[in-house]
C-alpha cells in the first residue's frame, strides 16, 4: 500500500518518493540542479533502466547506457537532439559492466570521441563476456550438473546468455574509478564509493554537498540487486562482499536523494540498507531451515524462489540459490557433499564445520 503526502510525494514500505511517476522513455526528469533522469526502454521483464546526465560547461556526461541494441541507440539519437540541444558528450561514466549499464558506450565514446571511466574490475568484466561456442563446455556443464541439471537441462541455458543485447560494444581504453577517487562536474563534486557482491568492483557517485547518491545496481528500490554465484567463480561468497558493502554505504547521510538504476529516486537510504540485509538473513534462514536433510541447488532453489517465469529466471535463481549456500558454508552453517556427481548441502550434523575451498582438489 501506498500513500502521498502534502507534496505529493508518494509514500511506500517506508521509502519516501518524490517523483510519483517516471518520464517516458526518451524523456528527461530533471532531479537536481543539472541532473537528468533518463529513462531507457529494455526488452525484459524489467522493462526500463534509469540514465543519469549530468550537466558539464559546454556539454554533457552520462551515467551508464542502455543495452547494445537498435532500440537504445534510435533513443538515444533523440536524446542527443530534444535533450542535449546537440552538446557533445564529454565523458561516459559506467558504474559497472552489466550489459545494460555498458551495452553502447564503445558507439558513444567512438561517435563523441569522449573517455569512459569505470573501475578496473569492471573493465576486466566487461572484456570477458558470455561464451561464443555452439555447445558448453566441461565447466558449464559440470557446474550445472553439480547443482541438479540433466544434461540436457543445462545445455539449454547457454543460449539464454549468448544474445547479442549481452554482448556491449566494448571501449578500446578507459580513466580508471577507484574508492575515494573524486570527480568534478559541473562544479559538483562527487566521490567514487565502490562497493561489491552484484559486480565486482561497482562505482556509486556521492555529492555530499547537494545529497545525490547515483547508486547503480548497489541500491534499489523495491527489487533487490542480484546476488549470484556463476560458471567462471563457483567457490565465490558474493553474498558476504554484498553485505559488507551494504554496511559501509551506511556512512552516507539517510537524508541523501537516491538515483537508483531501476525503478525511481527515493528517500530513506538506511531503511533500504535494512530492508535489503533483512531480505537476505530471511533467504538464509530459509535454506537452513530446509537442509536438515541434504538437498541439492535445484532443490534449494525450489525453497527459495517458489514462482520463476521462465529458463532465464531459473538460470539466475540458481545463481543466487548457490551464492546463499556459499555464504553459510564460509560461516560452517552448511557443508556440502558430492554423491553421484551432484553437490548437496545439508546442515552439519556435530559441531560447526568450516568449509575448505582446498576439498575439491
Amino acid at each position: 500500500m501506498s500513500e502521498f503526502d502534502a507534496r505529493g510525494h508518494e509514500w511506500r514500505d517506508g521509502l519516501r518518493y518524490p517523483w510519483p511517476l517516471a518520464p517516458a522513455n526518451g524523456q528527461v526528469q530533471e532531479v537536481a540542479e543539472g541532473v537528468l533522469w533518463l529513462r531507457m526502454p529494455l526488452p525484459f521483464g524489467l522493462d526500463h533502466i534509469n540514465l543519469y546526465l549530468l550537466r558539464h560547461g559546454d556539454g554533457w556526461v552520462a551515467v551508464d547506457t542502455g543495452l547494445n541494441s537498435d532500440q537504445c541507440r534510435d533513443v538515444w539519437e533523440q536524446v542527443f537532439v530534444e535533450v542535449m540541444a546537440g552538446l557533445p558528450l564529454k565523458a561516459v561514466i559506467c558504474t559497472h559492466f552489466h550489459s545494460d549499464h555498458t551495452g553502447v558506450v564503445g558507439w558513444l565514446a567512438e561517435r563523441f570521441r569522449c573517455p569512459v571511466l569505470m573501475t578496473l574490475g569492471e573493465f576486466d568484466a566487461l572484456h570477458h563476456g558470455p561464451p561464443r561456442a555452439a555447445s558448453p563446455d566441461w565447466a558449464f556443464l559440470d557446474f550445472y550438473q553439480k547443482a541438479g541439471f540433466s544434461v540436457e537441462r543445462a545445455t539449454s541455458l547457454l543460449p539464454l546468455i549468448q544474445g547479442e543485447h549481452f554482448r556491449p560494444q566494448t571501449a578500446a581504453g578507459f580513466t580508471r574509478l577507484a574508492n575515494g577517487s573524486e570527480l568534478i562536474i559541473g562544479g559538483r563534486h562527487w566521490q567514487v564509493v565502490t562497493g561489491n557482491g552484484h559486480s565486482p568492483e561497482h562505482a556509486c557517485l556521492y555529492a555530499a554537498d547537494d545529497g545525490l547518491l547515483i547508486s547503480g545496481d548497489q541500491v534499489l528500490p523495491r527489487i533487490t540487486s542480484t546476488i549470484a554465484v556463476y560458471v567462471i567463480e563457483p567457490e565465490a561468497n558474493p553474498l558476504r562482499d554484498w553485505l559488507d558493502s551494504i554496511e559501509r554505504l551506511r556512512v552516507i547521510p539517510d537524508s541523501v536523494l537516491v538515483l537508483p538504476a531501476h525503478e525511481r529516486p527515493f528517500f530513506n537510504l538506511h531503511l533500504r540498507l535494512d530492508q535489503l540485509r533483512d531480505h537476505h538473513r530471511a533467504h538464509l534462514q530459509q535454506l537452513l531451515e530446509a537442509c536438515e536433510e541434504p538437498r541439492t541447488a535445484l532443490e534449494m532453489m525450489a525453497v527459495l524462489f517458489k514462482k520463476l517465469s521462465g529458463r532465464f529466471d531459473e538460470l539466475m535463481a540458481v545463481g543466487e540459490t548457490l551464492a546463499h549456500a556459499n555464504y553459510l558454508m564460509a560461516e560452517g552453517a552448511l557443508v556440502r557433499e558430492e554423491q553421484g556427481g551432484l553437490h548437496r548441502y545439508r546442515r552439519p550434523r556435530t559441531g560447526v564445520s568450516k568449509f575448505n575451498p582446498l576439498e575439491q582438489f
